[in-house]
Order: C-alpha cells, then sequence, then structure tokens
C-alpha cells in the first residue's frame, strides 16, 4: 500500500505514524518510506518518534511476500528490512517507539532498536513469534535481543516464542514504560522532547561506539543472514 507511514512534524519532533489499513506489515515499499523519514528526520527534527495506529504497531514482515515462492521479492524485503532496522538502530537522534498495540515479530524489534520505548496499557501482546511460524531468528535479530532484552527471558523469548503483556514486556526488555491508552501519543513525544534536550553531538557520538560495532557486523553478514 502507497504511503502506509505518515510523516509529521510536531514542534521538532518527527513523528512516523505506519497505518496500511490492514496489518501494518512492513515490505521494501514501507521499509523505503521510514528509511526516508529517518533522513528528513535528521534535516528537520531534533528526535524521532515511530508509532502504529490504535490497537496495533505492526505485524512484522510482509507474510504474503514471505509466503509468495518469489525468491527475489523475499530477499530484497528481507535485506531492506535489516538495512532500515540497523539504520534506526544507529539513528544519531533519539528515538522513541511507541507500542499503540500488537508488536509481533519485527515490530517487536522495532521496539529493541528505540532508544525509548513506551507501551499502551491493554489487552495486547509483544513479542518474537519467529520459532513458532517456522522461522529462525536471524543474527540482526539476535543482536538486538542480547542487547536489550533482561537475561532472564532472552532465551525463553527468542526459542519458545512466548509472548508478553504489555507490563510483563517492561520487564523483559521490550518497553521501557506503560500509560493510558489516551497518553500514549503524548507520551512518547514528552519523552522524545526531553531526549532531544541532552547534547545532541554527544547523544549522536556516544550511540555510534555503542553500537556501530554490532552494525556493521550485521551489515558485513547480510547476504549471509538468511
Amino acid at each position: 500500500m502507497a504511503n502506509a507511514v505518515n510523516y509529521e512534524l510536531i514542534e521538532g519532533v518527527a513523528r512516523l505514524s505506519i497505518d496500511d489499513g490492514k496489518a501494518n506489515a512492513l515490505g521494501s515499499p514501507q521499509f523505503a518510506e521510514l528509511s526516508a523519514g529517518l533522513d528528513r528526520a535528521q534535516d528537520e527534527a531534533s528526535a524521532v518518534v515511530i508509532a502504529g495506529r490504535p490497537g496495533l504497531l505492526s505485524g512484522g514482515f510482509d507474510l504474503k511476500v514471505l509466503r509468495s515462492g518469489d525468491n527475489a521479492a523475499v530477499s530484497k524485503m528481507i535485506d531492506d528490512g535489516v538495512r532500515f532496522m540497523m539504520q534506526l538502530y544507529g539513528h544519531p537522534q533519539p528515538v522513541v517507539v511507541a507500542a499503540t498495540g500488537h508488536a509481533v515479530a519485527l515490530a517487536a524489534f522495532l521496539l529493541l532498536a528505540g532508544d525509548y520505548r513506551i507501551g499502551v496499557d491493554g489487552d495486547y501482546s509483544i513479542g518474537l513469534n519467529e520459532v513458532a511460524i517456522g522461522l529462525e531468528i536471524p543474527l540482526f535479530g539476535q543482536m538486538l535481543a542480547k542487547a536489550r532484552l533482561s537475561r532472564q527471558v532472552h532465551q525463553q523469548a527468542l526459542l519458545t516464542a512466548t509472548m508478553y503483556s504489555p507490563y510483563q514486556a517492561v520487564a523483559a526488555g521490550f518497553l521501557d514504560e506503560v500509560v493510558a491508552q489516551d497518553c500514549v501519543l503524548d507520551g512518547a513525544l514528552q519523552q522524545a522532547h526531553k531526549l532531544a534536550e541532552l547534547d545532541g553531538r554527544a547523544f549522536a557520538a556516544t550511540k555510534y561506539q555503542m553500537r556501530n560495532a554490532d552494525i556493521k557486523r550485521v551489515l558485513a553478514g547480510l547476504s549471509a543472514t538468511f
């Protein structure tokens, strides 16, 4: 679907909202839109918020493409997805990801790639269900999980496809806080503004030092990742 990602500049914060009217599936067109949004944010914003629509952040990679039998299309989508995830993880500005609802598979990795993660209080799930649906956890996903998930749940989350409620997701390391449904977008923007008050040069340099070696390792092995 064209224009599945909406870009808004709100008082110096770039908000990228994902909404395709369906499962918010992420494929090559969506990765291109998200990537362009991050590039644009560097020119005109001081921080970034990524959010879905009420009830759903994303269902992850576009399963129609994964199951299409078109190997070229599958390879391109995965390549585009990994490159975007590493762009997001290394983005020099503060990134807040808002779990507006279900965040499954790649969407859960979106949370792990954010600098601050805020989730709405509600009856929905966050987790990595790849093994349950016959997919391997790729290198970039293993790296993000190791970096961000609690040691107590790390193997459980990856190997047993355990799904977590919002408050369980805080303990696991997918989220930093849970707020009421009508507060999640405003809360994400407030947190983005707060992070934007940090010294931008120091923030970007420190993030680079912390993450660049892992990002380079993932990108260097991209052709063998899947």
